[in-house]
Formats: structure tokens, sequence, C-alpha cells
């Protein structure tokens, strides 16, 4: 994936300005705008996927506008409510205890979406989602979307939904799963987004209601900190593209030693506190984000544009959490022979991320308590066995020395970093269950 987020918004200030688009928008109700138009600008497949709304371009999100395809080089622009917030439950994982042991698909290596699909499918879970023992992995890829037409939310006026005719657009499935009594589409990600592109199901549901008999199924596969996070949706009313519910929820994770205070404070004994390194003390308030970033990285060196799109970041989240993965020792940086920055884990976490879940959350925790702030706010911990709050916490932040100096302010907007990464220390314990 490339591209530049500044780019992207100055080609969309350019495409609105030369076909007045707001002006078209505000008479018609919507425009239509072609692929060969936006290219060229720039690339069409840049200027229009956007899994995430943070991600439209500026003048999108100042209009209140979003962008959906309607045929195969063809995309309609308005004031479309395109997606949909999603909250992960806090509930215990069921244990996956009877995954096959396969050298082409290693437990301990699922971090592509494609890895994470098929262990989804091989391990049962999508068995056990469908409650069937014999399902079939038959459809992925992209494919035409045939003609159907549905109504979506008008984010300006909610009383005056906005009619929408699709004709062959180009719809992707990461995989079918067909039983006896039904079909699921599938949409993956190999980390835990916060919303989700109902297109990405609304599509795939239209076409394959318009083929079978079967009932078909919406699902959203998140696989996260070795988590399998799976969302089954119904849409209510078929014509309507914003009747989608969340039917079920649930999590899956591989059978695993659990991880006990004990081994926490054990941790913390034996760990060598080592300086502050010279880099921005981290605000990067989830660590579980953290750990997602680490995933995509394992994949491939991404540059600062990449990882924005890719994890669905917003730019300035990207900066704040690859420091916080530099501060950590985890990441680096790293000029290709083209001179472009890319970001890629040390030989130090690639390690960690190829170990078993335990093993890869121990070593992750002694890396934050190798850091002087944050040994002696988990000694805190220990001593009155509660977390510290944000005034303690800048207390201990206070009595250290950084390389970089931070003033008082930006010390008490740091403190819930530290407040977080001890809590995902503490969450990770089985005492919390």
């Amino acid at each position: 994936m490339h591209g530049n987020d500044k780019e992207i918004d100055k080609a969309w200030e350019l495409l609105f300005e030369q076909h007045r688009i707001l002006e078209r928008v505000c008479a018609d109700g919507t425009f239509r705008i072609s692929s060969a138009q936006m290219n060229k600008i720039y690339q069409a497949r840049l200027l229009a996927k956007f899994d995430k709304s943070v991600q439209l371009p500026k003048i999108f999100r100042d209009h209140k506008l979003s962008i959906l395809p309607i045929t195969r080089g063809t995309y309609l622009i308005g004031h479309f409510n395109t997606h949909k917030k999603i909250e992960y439950k806090s509930i215990k994982p069921i244990q996956i205890k009877n995954a096959p042991l396969l050298e082409t698909l290693d437990a301990q290596n699922l971090y592509s979406e494609a890895a994470a699909l098929l262990f989804a499918y091989h391990s049962g879970i999508i068995n056990d989602i469908m409650n069937c023992d014999k399902v079939y992995f038959t459809v992925n890829g992209r494919m035409g979307s045939d003609k159907f037409s549905f109504s979506i939310d008008n984010n300006v006026n909610p009383l005056s939904p906005i009619h929408i005719d699709v004709i062959n657009s180009q719809v992707e499935i990461d995989a079918g799963f067909e039983s006896s009594d039904a079909f699921i589409v599938c949409e993956a990600k190999n980390q835990a987004p916060t919303e989700i592109l109902i297109r990405q199901l609304y599509y795939p549901y239209r076409l394959w209601s318009n083929k079978i008999n079967k009932p078909v199924i919406p699902m959203f596969l998140a696989f996260s900190n070795d988590i399998f996070h799976v969302f089954v949706y119904e849409f209510t009313d078929r014509q309507n593209y914003n009747s989608i519910v969340l039917k079920d929820y649930k999590e899956y994770t591989l059978a695993d030693e659990d991880i006990s205070l004990q081994d926490i404070i054990d941790l913390w004994r034996t760990t060598k506190v080592i300086a502050e390194p010279n880099i921005t003390f981290p605000q990067a308030d989830s660590f579980e984000r953290i750990l997602d970033l680490l995933s995509v990285l394992h994949e491939e060196e991404l540059t600062h544009c990449e990882v924005t799109l890719k994890y669905e970041f917003d730019p300035r989240q990207t900066d704040y959490y690859i420091t916080a993965c530099e501060y950590l020792g985890l990441v680096e940086r790293n000029k290709t022979e083209k001179n472009v920055l890319e970001y890629r884990l040390t030989a130090e976490a690639k390690r960690i991320m190829s170990w078993s879940r335990k093993k890869k959350r121990l070593e992750l925790m002694k890396k934050i308590l190798e850091r002087p702030v944050f040994n002696r706010a988990f000694k805190f911990f220990i001593d009155n066995n509660e977390l510290p709050d944000k005034q303690s916490i800048y207390s201990i932040m206070k009595s250290v020395d950084f390389p970089k100096k931070i003033n008082d302010n930006t010390i008490r907007r740091r403190s819930s970093t530290v407040l977080s990464w001890l809590n995902w220390i503490i969450r990770e314990s089985s005492v919390t269950e």
C-alpha cells in the first residue's frame, strides 16, 4: 500500500475544485466520478478506499461526505454514513485446544490476514461459529457485484436517506464459508480496528444473497494480540445499508499457560533497570495497539504513510505509536536504496514476536519494566496493592533523569501512558479473571 495522506488531501481538493463537487452534491444530492478522472490527479485506488472514517480526506470530513463504488470504475460521493463503530467486549476467550500441528501454518506466526483466516478455519473456530461439523472454505478474492439497489443514511438530513444503484462494482471477499444451512461472508483484519467500513460486508452480502438460497451471514474477524475477535452481524433490512446489527460476539485463543501475578512480580524482581533512552517519552495509551503495530511490521517494513493507511491510524497517532515502539527498542528506522524512510522491527523484536503467547507477553513486560519510570511505578503497585494514581506517577517521573527533558505539563500528560501500560500488564495476569 502506497500513498501520502497529504497528497491525497491535495488531490481531492483539486478534484473538488475542477468538478465543482460540493456544488453538485448540494444541488443533486450526490456526485458521480470515474477512476479515469481521478487517475489524472492521483491513483484512483488510493483516492477511494478508506477503511476508517478518520482516513477520509479532510474535505470529506469537513462536509460530512463519503465515497462508494457503484460500477467497475465509477464512484459516488455524497453525505453517506458508510462506517460503523465496533466494541471489543470484556469476555474470557474460548480456548482452542485441538488446533492441528501444521508446519506450513505456524500458530505462533499468524501475522497476515490470510494466515489468521486459514488458522481460524482449520482450528475449528468457523465450525463453532456456524454450529456445524462440516464447513467448507468456498469463496475468496475479487468478483463482480451484479446489480442491486439500496438506501443509505444521510449524514446531513437523517430523514432523507439516499438511494444508490450498484451495477457490477468490484467486490472483494476475504473468505466465504459454507455449511449445510448457511453461508458466511467474512472480512478479516490482522489488527483490532475501532470501526468497520460496512461496504466490505454489505456488498458481498447483497451479491451472494441474490445468488444462493441459503441465509448469508456477514462476519468480521479481527486477529489481534493472539486473540481472534469474531463479530457476527445481520442486516435486518436487505435494502438498507445501515441496518447492520451485531448478533453474536466471541473470542478465541490458543491454549497456553496463564500468566500469574506472581510471574510478573518475579519478572520485575529479576529485571535489570537501564537508563531512559534518548527518545521522546511515549504518548501511546493503548499497549494493545502497540502489539498490533508490531504485528503489522512483522510482515513487512513500512513507511510512515503505509503504517497510517494499513493500521488505520491518523498521521499523528502513527508518530506516537512508532515513537513508543522505538522507546522500547522494538522498532528502528531504515532508509531504502531509494532514500525512502521505512520502519522495521529490530532483530530482538522479531525474535519476541515469534514466541508463544505467554513467553512473548512476559518479554514485552520486561521491556517495559526495564525503564526506570515503569519499574518504580510497578514497585508502587507491589508496595500498595493498587496502581499509582496520576499524581504519584508525576512524582515518580519528576525523580527520573530524562536525556530528553520534558516539562511539567508534558509529564502530567504522559502519566496516562504509564498508567495504561501498567493496566495492560495487570490485565494480562490471570489474577483479573
